[in-house]
């Protein structure tokens, strides 16, 4: 049968690790995922990074360099060490597939995720300062931050949109994406030189849907499958007719589904529920390490699930709002809560840098 994960390929899907520390891959571990599991790119997110650093292995050093540094300075110096060796891991996986995977994503400050002339302006610098094609930056699809993700698309550089739940937010999403495809193309860029992806969150929809449904009902645990399928077929229809083929004879790259928020929270569901019924072509799946643990020990992924009855995926939704959970309020909801988790790890983050250089320094 041979790897579950490694199979995801076999299905054109790639799988992601959704983790990222120093010793991970300074010690091999990244490219061990490389090799024996087919694993083709890394997810961070300030939540990553503050469990990371605050663990302290393999940052002392880094931490006395900079110990005059202001310490939000100090942050991303770290965070750009790691994924720039990340990216450097990747890089032959990227150069293999030209350009069609090998990412490395890395999410701009999470106290930017209602402004857009600064997510711009700091997408454009964390880029440079990177200096790797195979850097994804991470902008969230907030409202704020659908148009930095046209302009940051339109300027050359890869985007990760990051904290999609709900169909309508994807489709908006989609449609920042080819717009900045459109103006890169009117600039004469160069269109196969720049990818994204649309990280569409699951796990949490079901988490936050079971609070608001009695125990026992019928539709616990089926709403977060049922919308990511609704978002495979939406982007099914997005990338096909006129303007897509247009696009894609200069060389466009589809902006490929990214579900995120894989590991399953309840213990009551199967442990790679959102791995087994997400499997389609032209999608990646970020995997936490418990999944893959679980997709080693007994994985068994079938091609083409995202396509399984999608008309009873809609009916779900339909149920959804039958049983008197407002959908638009639940994924507003969660949206704004994603946007809070990261801002607060950040700030946790920088509390547990400065204690740590204090230990260290003194």
């Amino acid at each position: 049968m041979g790897n579950a994960i490694a199979r995801l390929n076999d299905f054109g899907q790639s799988p992601w690790y959704d983790n990222l520390t120093r010793p991970l891959v300074t010690q091999g571990g990244l490219q061990q995922l490389v090799d024996d599991d087919g694993i083709r790119g890394v997810t961070s997110n300030p939540t990553i990074f503050e469990k990371a650093m605050a663990g302290g292995e393999g940052y002392d050093d880094q931490l006395r360099e900079l110990a005059g540094e202001p310490i939000e300075t100090v942050y991303w110096q770290l965070v750009e060490r790691d994924i720039g060796h990340a990216a450097d891991v990747l890089r032959p996986t990227y150069d293999r597939l030209h350009g069609a995977d090998g990412y490395v994503s890395v999410e701009v400050s999470p106290e930017l995720a209602h402004d857009t002339a600064r997510t711009i302006t700091d997408a454009a610098a964390l880029h440079a300062r990177l200096g790797r094609p195979n850097v994804m930056i991470k902008i969230p699809g907030t409202q704020a931050g659908l148009p930095a993700v046209t302009a940051t698309i339109a300027a050359g550089i890869n985007v990760n949109v990051t904290l999609i739940f709900s169909i309508d937010r994807h489709r908006e999403v989609i449609e920042a994406y080819l717009a900045g495809l459109d103006q890169l193309a009117a600039d004469g860029g160069d269109l196969s030189s720049v990818a994204s992806v649309a990280s569409f969150f699951v796990s949490r929809v079901d988490t936050e849907t079971d609070k608001r449904l009695p125990e026992g009902h019928a539709l616990r645990g089926k709403v977060a499958v049922a919308n990511a399928r609704l978002a495979y077929r939406l982007f099914d229809e997005q990338f096909a007719g006129p303007r897509w083929e247009a696009l894609a004879a200069r060389g466009a790259r589809k902006q490929r589904p990214l579900w995120a928020s894989t590991s399953t929270k309840n213990p009551a569901y199967s442990d790679t529920l959102y791995v087994d019924d997400l499997v389609g072509s032209d999608t990646v799946n970020t995997l936490a390490q418990a999944s893959i643990d679980a997709l080693r020990d007994h994985g068994d992924p079938q091609p083409d699930t995202l396509r399984s009855d999608v008309d009873g995926a809609a009916q779900v939704l339909a149920d959804l709002a039958a049983a008197g959970v407002d959908y638009a309020d639940l994924t507003a909801t969660l949206e704004r809560e994603g946007v809070d988790s990261f801002a607060r790890s950040f700030h946790d983050c920088l509390a547990s840098l400065e204690k740590r250089r204090a230990e260290i320094t003194a």
